[in-house]
């Protein structure tokens, strides 16, 4: 983000675990907003996706794929609230207001939880594999997302745990 004065409000909802780099981001933000301008971010935060998380790495370890992703790097910064507070402290914004929100999720069943681990939760994964295996691997990890949050009633839990920031400039 290359701006300077330009904006009144920056929002994000449920997406800036995706950009890593929350230093520059937040910088870059500021300069972007005009006098008493504000970010209004809501993003995932540590503990967010838990059962996905733990899934996914027990699957990424198995025999058959662990020397793809020797070299891979986490898709997401997930911080935790005392971790994004101290980045937000050195961020240069006057007011701050940041919570951790617990968003917790129901699928309501497996055919939903599958629809949302496929897109866009497991699409990083799939992409370090070579196309012969990533079948295989997308069925480990919903063959144990499901035994991980499938509940007696048939829905599927999972935890979201979000940061939710606010920023006067």
């Amino acid at each position: 983000m290359d701006f300077t004065g330009e904006f009144d409000v920056i929002f994000s909802n449920a997406a800036l675990h995706w950009v890593k780099d929350h230093e520059s981001l937040l910088r870059n933000s500021l300069a972007a907003l005009k006098k008493n301008g504000l970010i209004r971010w809501n993003f995932g935060g540590d503990g967010n996706c838990a059962n996905f998380i733990n899934t996914v790495r027990t699957v990424m370890h198995e025999d058959d794929y662990q020397g793809y992703f020797v070299d891979f790097d986490w898709p997401w910064f997930m911080p935790t609230q005392d971790e994004y507070a101290t980045i937000l402290a050195n961020a240069g914004f006057s007011k701050v207001r940041l919570e951790l929100e617990n968003a917790d999720r129901y699928f309501a069943d497996r055919d939903e939880m599958i629809k949302w681990i496929d897109q866009p939760s497991l699409v990083p994964f799939m992409e370090h594999l070579p196309p012969q295996l990533r079948a295989g691997f997308r069925t480990a990890v919903i063959e144990l997302m499901v035994q991980a949050a499938e509940q007696p009633d048939g829905r599927c839990f999972e935890t979201f745990r979000r940061i939710d920031v606010k920023g006067c400039k």
